[in-house]
């Protein structure tokens, strides 16, 4: 029998827990209903700079086969980062390597090896222990992070891409705000470390505001020892930057710049505040 998972570490500026694990199935529908849509011709359209649809379909193969690797099958073998290579340069190094690989491969092969190891990743998210230690994450300055922080991000990564996708063929965004609710709340976990070279004095709170039936309003006080999300919002706040959902999950995925989001924001308080808030960053970038 496997022994239980380490516990995870408590981090409670993070604020309250997220629960991904019941969307992963209806996302992997959603992802695999967008890719056999697609006509001849879409896969070679740009999605993301740099890679085409199937470029991009590819490299959510490989991360499947990754989370496969680590956490359910712990295999060690896999690449390291080179000496003095940064966190953001070897994923992006792997990243490209992996695509590069898998250019051979046919788009219907690769939508069907998605399906079958992206039913096996939510299988594994669906039977996470939330509470267990799992992978950092970077853009939270969570390392190790908990499993419920890891899972709302694995989903949000499955999410964003599924909307680039959409967006190379000429398609909106998802409204569905099942799935939008989740991927800014976890966005938002993002603001702590945001705001970690930020001064204030103890007690000032920032606010985000996103609008909509996905959105909400994210508070960050700052402690004297960094800036928490788990303290009470109550009180005068000293910053707000008020967001569209749209504008919001593009600025923290980086399809869109601060300085853009800046502009479509509407803004109130102490400017400084404001413009760091607006650096808010909710993937490796």
């Amino acid at each position: 029998m496997d022994p239980r998972p380490a516990p995870g570490p408590v981090l409670p500026w993070l604020g309250s827990p997220i629960d991904a694990r019941p969307l992963f199935a209806a996302e992997h529908a959603a992802l695999l209903a967008t890719l056999r849509a697609l006509e001849p011709a879409d896969w070679q359209r740009e999605a993301v700079p740099g890679w085409t649809v199937r470029d991009l379909a590819a490299h959510l193969v490989g991360d499947c086969y990754g989370r496969l690797a680590r956490d359910r099958d712990r295999h060690e073998q896999g690449p390291r980062p080179a000496p003095g290579e940064t966190l953001e340069a070897f994923i992006h190094r792997i990243n490209q390597e992996w695509v590069d690989a898998w250019a051979r491969v046919s788009p219907a092969a690769v939508t069907d090896t998605l399906e079958l190891v992206g039913a096996q990743v939510t299988r594994l998210f669906e039977a996470a222990d939330l509470d267990a230690a799992s992978l950092g994450v970077s853009w939270a300055g969570a390392d190790p992070a908990p499993m419920w922080l890891d899972c709302a991000r694995e989903f949000t990564e499955f999410w964003a891409h599924r909307q680039q996708l959409r967006h190379a063929v000429g398609r909106g965004s998802d409204p569905d705000a099942r799935f939008l609710a989740v991927v800014l709340d976890t966005f938002m976990r993002a603001l702590p470390h945001t705001l970690r070279h930020t001064d204030a004095p103890v007690g000032t709170r920032v606010q985000v505001r996103v609008d909509g039936p996905s959105g909400g309003t994210w508070t960050a006080t700052a402690t004297g020892e960094g800036w928490s999300l788990a303290l009470p919002a109550a009180g005068p706040s000293a910053a707000l930057v008020e967001l569209d959902a749209e504008t919001a999950w593009r600025l923290c995925t980086r399809g869109i710049s601060p300085a853009a989001a800046l502009d479509r924001a509407r803004t109130s308080g102490d400017r400084r505040l404001v413009e760091a808030v607006i650096q808010i960053v909710s993937v490796v970038h």
